[in-house]
């Protein structure tokens, strides 16, 4: 899996960043709710595979910190992105690392930021429970069903072994993370795809479709998966290696490839400035273990974890200057 490093936004980013630590001094100052704790609104949007990662976060927070308000909303990676990029959000999830051209947004609306990789994710590959013959498919099967202007619309037309059954595709749509990772991991290049599909941003509305055709078939966060897995079938990969099927210790070894991908959290400069924003960031790096189990994610590897904490005790120290 790749490594991921976080990021600020510019000289001037990287300056407000250090100012907002500075000035907020880490979770010795409090915004004093009337029980003397922490109060106030956390305001939480993006990916809706990091979704459940965000609102196990928020529901251990807001335990410890009744006080405060934290909100989770699904609008996709990307247009989390754009939100959080407008000085709309105090964190956004993503199921890919931040763009090109979304960093520039944010740099051009002075919005500073930090990357946390908080949990993997194995992205899966579903069909109906029906479907008791794609037990495991290539990556270069997967690339004819979805490649631009495929032609596959039968299963028969994937290995002349399977049935004559429709093929009925359901997947991400352009604003999700997960559109973006498995079309540059299947087709090669991030957004081609083929366009004759049922998209959404809700993995749920994916859950639904595939579960309710004999011929469907799309890719969705591992958690969803598993959380459905009375209704669905996942489906093993073989890169050239052989079938691996998604599980914990596959992704983390990095064996099921290329669809073990890791998971992120972005909180704005201007978020870190308010004690109350800048304690839910600590806890969910802190926790980050324990809400991956909650919300049926794959934790960190301990490499990951190394470089996490490092993040976390940057951020502390930076925050104590």
């Amino acid at each position: 899996m790749t490594n991921h490093k976080r990021v600020f936004v510019g000289l001037a980013g990287a300056t407000a960043l250090m100012a907002a630590l500075t000035a907020c001094g880490g979770n010795q100052g409090t915004a004093a709710g009337d029980d003397g704790g922490l109060s106030g609104t956390v305001t939480v949007d993006g990916s809706s595979t990091v979704g459940p990662l965000s609102t196990a976060a928020a529901e251990f927070f807001q335990e410890e910190n009744p006080g405060v308000q934290v909100t989770v909303g699904i609008s996709g990676t990307g247009g989390g992105m754009e939100k959080f990029c407008n000085g709309e959000l105090d964190v956004t999830g993503a199921s890919r690392p931040m763009a090109e051209d979304e960093a520039a947004n944010c740099e051009a609306n002075s919005v500073a930021y930090q990357e946390f990789h908080v949990a993997n994710d194995a992205l899966t590959v579903v069909v109906s429970k029906e479907n008791d013959w794609a037990e495991c498919l290539t990556v270069e099967q997967l690339t004819a069903i979805w490649e631009p202007d495929s032609q596959v619309t039968n299963w028969n037309q994937v290995d002349d072994s399977f049935p004559d059954e429709p093929l009925e595709p359901f997947g991400a749509g352009t604003d999700s993370g997960t559109f973006d990772y498995f079309t540059e991991a299947i087709n090669g290049e991030e957004g081609a795809t083929r366009t004759d599909y049922t998209p959404s941003e809700d993995d749920n509305v994916t859950v639904q479709g595939v579960s309710g055709s004999p011929g469907g078939m799309g890719y969705l966060g591992f958690s969803y998966y598993e959380e459905n897995a009375e209704t669905l079938n996942a489906v093993a990969i073989d890169n050239g290696d052989g079938c691996i099927s998604p599980s914990v210790e596959a992704v983390q070894d990095g064996s099921y490839a290329p669809l073990g991908r890791p998971l992120f959290i972005y909180p704005t400069a201007t978020a870190l400035e308010r004690p109350e924003a800048l304690a839910f960031v600590e806890f969910f790096v802190a926790e980050h273990a324990q809400i991956a189990e909650d919300a049926l994610f794959i934790p960190l590897n301990p490499e990951q974890e190394e470089e996490l904490n490092a993040d976390l005790e940057a951020l502390k120290e930076s925050s104590a200057s």
